[in-house]
């Protein structure tokens, strides 16, 4: 049997909007808009279609340098060689050079801002001894953080016929990067780098545009067309955009621009429930208390058209029997949204409060009345 509680309140409807607030058509074949702190897709176009990621992989290959730096198994200052394949790669370059020291810091900012071929080779045999090996660590964490339609086969994003991602899996990168390794992350806002003696500017030319923009990766090959995943900060909310596939680079800015301005025009993140509020009171058995707080161990946020309120009707069920021992954190329940019978989520609810098991005769006696409710 499942404990069931109701209740009605007022939001924004998610339904009702994507019937009302078009999203804008851009000059591009597939893009994805993000709200970073809910993981909502406000807006998309094909975003599934696989592409070829062009020096958009860069950011899988920064990703796992972060990781290596957290773990303390690479570090910044650590000198790194430079072999002769790093030296002779082809493409956007930062100009290192075989017996003249580079760090690990020097090249990752060779990689963010400069998108440097040269950093990324050297960075991936440094980490995983060659970049064919590191490939295959690209794909494994790929796999983890849920990129289900991505494939990496080199560091770069030079062309090959097995390297592929798709917007969706990019916006999913990127607000790994964001979450992950924000002491990071500010890299990506760096306007120009120089190293040996060369000064490049980043190619991200919307942190030009618009001062919200602190990041992220451009990329262009005559297959891909021009790409960018972008990101904006305005007040507490942070979007991010992918747009795949523009005519140039002019053309991939402005389109992104657009999509983070519909964005942050059409659509609010509303908090509707705070951190260890409690929802309801479950029943618990076989506990040493009868009862469990049910909510989230951490802000509850949507992402919710502006202007459109609504009524939502929100259902609470618990996953009854609710047994003890129960820990802050296990999931005991399922909250869920819906408009008009159309369901806008289900999401899981929690134990706000540790519930050990009871004694003999508890135990006993909650046994018996479960057995006798389920005669």
């Amino acid at each position: 049997m499942r404990f069931l509680v109701a209740f009605l309140f007022s939001l924004f409807s998610l339904v009702a909007a994507a019937q009302t607030i078009p999203a804008p058509a851009l000059a591009a074949n597939a893009w994805v808009l993000v709200d970073h702190s809910t993981g909502q897709v406000l807006a998309a176009n094909d975003p599934d279609m696989r592409i070829e990621p062009a020096s958009l992989t860069k950011l899988m290959t920064a990703y796992l340098t972060f990781s290596a730096l957290k773990s303390g198994s690479i570090t910044p200052e650590q000198p790194v060689n430079v072999s002769e394949k790093a030296w002779r790669q082809e493409g956007s370059r930062m100009f290192i050079e075989p017996n003249k020291p580079v760090t690990v810091q020097e090249l990752i900012r060779g990689v963010i801002v400069q998108s440097g071929n040269d950093a990324c080779v050297a960075l991936s045999e440094l980490m995983a001894g060659s970049e064919e090996a590191f490939a295959a660590l690209m794909n494994r964490e790929a796999k983890r953080l849920g990129m289900t339609n991505t494939n990496f086969t080199n560091s770069t994003g030079l062309p090959d016929p097995a390297l592929y991602t798709t917007a969706n899996d990019l916006a999913l990168l990127a607000s790994a990067i964001i979450r992950d390794f924000p002491e990071y992350f500010e890299l990506y806002s760096m306007k120009e780098y120089t190293y040996n003696n060369i000064k490049q500017p980043n190619r991200n030319r919307l942190l030009w545009m618009d001062g919200t923009v602190d990041g992220m990766k451009t990329g262009h090959t005559s297959a891909a067309g021009y790409c960018l995943v972008s990101t904006a900060l305005r007040g507490p909310r942070r979007l991010i955009s992918v747009v795949l596939g523009a005519s140039s680079d002019t053309v991939r800015a402005q389109e992104s621009l657009k999509l983070l301005n519909f964005g942050f025009q059409f659509f609010d993140t509303v908090k509707l429930y705070s951190a260890d509020q409690a929802l309801s009171q479950f029943r618990v058995w076989k506990g040493q208390e009868n009862e469990v707080a049910a909510g989230f161990t951490s802000d509850f946020v949507l992402s919710l058209p502006k202007g459109q309120a609504d009524k939502v009707e929100a259902t609470l069920e618990s996953m009854q029997p609710v047994l003890a021992p129960l820990q802050k954190g296990q999931e005991i329940g399922t909250l869920k949204l819906s408009v008009d019978g159309k369901v806008l989520g289900e999401y899981p609810v929690v134990a706000l409060q540790d519930v050990p098991v009871a004694g003999f005769f508890g135990r006993f006696w909650d046994a018996l009345v479960l057995w006798i409710k389920s005669l």
